[in-house]
């Protein structure tokens, strides 16, 4: 494929090939369960402590893979590219990091991802394993698109498997932690945008063709468009562009924030840095305090260069959290 260039065996083995290099990377941390395409934290099951998986269609990395370890997740299911996995691979991951406590299951709104870990919590229950799931639905984009029904989960679910995963290390039951997850899904949101489409190893081909002077702003994490193509702008115009609508959506003025910019993959880190200071600018001018933030490329769409933002209220107890030790592929501190 002239169009495609790609650092892969087979279009057909980049999932399967991925996971054997993430392993032999990580192998202090996590261990893989190849057959099912599973990513567990090397201790699972943790004696004592509720589990917590999540998972989705791959492309996205860090997420999910990348999250596995102490302070986040027990495991990660990674789907073929932008593609959920199936119920047997959460139903194996589930099974995996059970110690008897019950199992979280954080979910992405995507139409797919909901239907199959709602199989697979039945199944589990069905052997006596307490799930419960929540589901992450931030976009302010849209309401529906090609992907989902109703909003579609992005950068907040980062925030979450971090905030939920520290309280789990706590030792906080299978209750309290829906609960803590509900509460972070009802104060977060986010907004993102393009400046390129996404190649699809599978497709060979960007998702979208965007002209040189034009930018995407509301695209999804699959390369979906967004809701709406613009005039490329500044740094500043495009930070507008994505606070004004999270701020439009739920009233953060007064409040204490964890503010995270992410990259969709493509976008250098010297982009982002300007992109949050003029992020940090609109919020400061907003009445709206940043607390604790996180910049650079947590939940990506391939190639794609772009960045979001995810807004969420912090209180004292998600402080805490927040600050507490992780210690995972993609995101470490604290011990």
């Amino acid at each position: 494929m002239a169009s495609m260039k790609k650092l892969i065996n087979d279009v057909n083995d980049v999932v399967k090939d991925s996971l054997v290099g993430f392993e032999a990377a990580h192998d202090d941390l996590v261990r893989v369960d190849h057959e099912n395409k599973v990513v567990f934290r090397k201790d699972a099951p943790v004696k004592g402590k509720v589990g917590i998986i999540s998972g989705g269609g791959s492309g996205h990395e860090p997420l999910h893979g990348g999250f596995v370890g102490l302070g986040m997740l027990d495991a990660a299911c990674a789907g073929e590219v932008f593609t959920s996995p199936v119920p047997d691979q959460m139903l194996v991951a589930t099974k995996g990091v059970d110690s008897g406590r019950g199992v979280l299951h954080i979910v992405k709104n995507y139409t797919g991802d909901v239907m199959n870990f709602e199989m697979a919590a039945e199944l589990a229950q069905a052997e006596g394993i307490d799930v419960q799931a929540v589901v992450v639905d931030d976009d302010v984009a849209v309401e529906d698109s090609t992907w989902t029904a109703g909003r579609r989960g992005v950068g907040l679910t980062v925030l979450l498997e971090k905030l939920v995963g520290a309280a789990a290390e706590e030792g906080q039951d299978l209750d309290a932690l829906v609960a803590l997850a509900k509460k972070i899904i009802a104060e977060g949101r986010s907004m993102g945008m393009a400046l390129t489409g996404c190649t699809v190893p599978a497709a060979g081909k960007p998702s979208f063709d965007l002209a040189d002077d034009e930018i995407e702003v509301g695209i999804g994490i699959h390369g979906e468009p967004g809701r709406e193509r613009r005039k490329i702008g500044t740094a500043a115009e495009v930070a507008e562009m994505l606070v004004k609508p999270i701020l439009a959506d739920l009233d953060y003025a007064g409040s204490d924030v964890i503010c995270f910019v992410n990259g969709m993959g493509a976008t250098p880190l010297i982009e982002l840095f300007i992109v949050y200071a003029e992020v940090a600018k609109l919020l400061a001018g907003a009445n709206v305090h940043v607390v604790r933030d996180l910049v650079g490329n947590y939940i990506t769409s391939l190639d794609m260069a772009g960045c979001s933002v995810t807004l969420l209220k912090a209180d004292e107890d998600l402080l805490r959290l927040w600050d507490a030790p992780v210690v995972t592929p993609g995101l470490r501190w604290g011990k």
